[in-house]
């Protein structure tokens, strides 16, 4: 059997990647996106590699959306948000604005009937996100912890869930970048009127706590944390309150222990997510920087598995979108995230995708980890369960 074949195999077994290319066969959806950055980029890609029609964009002025048309490749610029949501031949709106933004764009998406995909964190308060998920009811409304879809993550997450890798004892993760090292660095995002009142843990973190909770099935029960500001002056911002960093002592439902690591000011790492859980028979072990190989720890035989859909569970080979040898990355993780987030748009209830819920549940634990940080006490999630 050739390799084209295995994976035509692999997709009928799934029902993903070949339900996928008939639900978006019939009509190509027309997407808009807000906001005119490095992530419109990234969601545009996604857009038309997941066979949609990047139709139309807004950014921050008439002229900022216009040169973001010209510069992705889009057909229309609009004027203003307004006008964008009054074209009636948009179907869905990708929402990549600073934070503080988020909610209001979010919110008006919906009322004006078209599905939403919103960039994390979802809101920048609990009550805020609270709302969004009650005027999603009904809707596709998706938020992207696109780390879930590398595919080795989906064999992690099989390992715990068929009970192979047996009961949740430990929990080890970072997630490590560089570019805020020094205080001639800067961005909106230290600025807590356009950020919110978490940098750190809620631009990045919220993707650590999301990934261990999808993999481990286990939540976060209680936690304990301290963050640090490195500069509270920077190139353009001065009083800076938002986080450089955040340590964060967890214990999760069933009973398990563990440690999390955020910073954005670690020289050398470029964006290091990983994670390693450790079960009553084997841990497991995922780096976003070598995302070809899960790292499976046993007493006797420790192994390496390599992307190969011939050697995965079935949602793991799905998202193996080339034959093994040939690297996929981050770009195709968010482009099986976006086509999922299509599929839903079509009818389809696609295992794993993140949605409002999930942004919601972020929120709250980064709301919880800034409360811990700053009262020195640890807080209880039981409440928001």
């Amino acid at each position: 059997m050739t390799d084209d074949e295995r994976r035509s195999v692999s997709d009928s077994e799934s029902g993903g990647l070949s339900r996928r290319d008939e639900s978006t066969a019939g009509s190509r959806l027309r997407v808009a996106i807000v906001g005119g950055g490095f992530m419109a980029e990234v969601h545009s890609r996604a857009a038309r590699a997941a066979r949609a029609e990047p139709a139309g964009i807004v950014s921050s002025t008439p002229e900022r959306s216009a040169a973001a048309a010209e510069r992705l490749g889009i057909g229309r610029a609009y004027d203003s948000l307004e006008h964008l949501l009054d074209d009636d031949s948009i179907d869905v709106v990708h929402v990549t604005t600073p934070n503080a933004l988020h909610a209001s764009q979010a919110a008006a998406v919906l009322a004006s009937g078209k599905d939403v995909v919103c960039e994390k964190p979802l809101a920048t308060t609990v009550v805020d996100a609270e709302a969004l998920v009650s005027a999603a009811a009904g809707r596709t409304a998706t938020v992207p912890f696109v780390y879930r879809f590398h595919p080795l993550v989906r064999e992690a997450r099989a390992r715990f869930a068929s009970g192979a890798a047996g009961q949740v004892l430990t929990v080890n993760a970072s997630y490590l970048q560089d570019w805020l090292l020094a205080a001639g660095d800067d961005n909106w995002r230290v600025d807590s009127e356009q950020g919110g009142r978490s940098r750190a843990f809620a631009d990045i973190g919220s993707h650590l706590v999301d990934l261990v909770e999808f993999v481990s099935g286990d939540r976060v029960a209680r936690l304990s944390a301290k963050k640090r500001t490195v500069f509270a002056e920077r190139a353009a911002h001065a009083g800076i309150t938002t986080e450089d960093a955040a340590a964060v002592v967890i214990e999760t439902a069933s009973g398990a222990i563990g440690t999390l690591l955020v910073s954005q000011v670690a020289p050398g790492r470029k964006n290091r997510l990983w994670l390693e859980i450790a079960g009553s028979a084997e841990s497991v072990a995922f780096d976003q920087e070598q995302p070809e190989t899960l790292w499976v720890g046993r007493r006797s035989g420790s192994l390496l598995v390599p992307r190969d859909a011939d050697q995965l569970s079935a949602d793991a080979a799905r998202l193996c979108v080339v034959p093994s040898g040939h690297p996929q990355g981050y770009q195709d993780a968010f482009n099986a995230f976006v086509a999922d987030s299509y599929a839903a748009v079509a009818g389809e209830s696609p295992d794993g995708l993140p949605r409002f819920e999930d942004g919601l549940r972020a929120v709250r634990i980064t709301d919880a980890v800034i409360d811990s940080a700053e009262s020195g006490t640890w807080i209880e999630m039981g409440t928001h369960e």
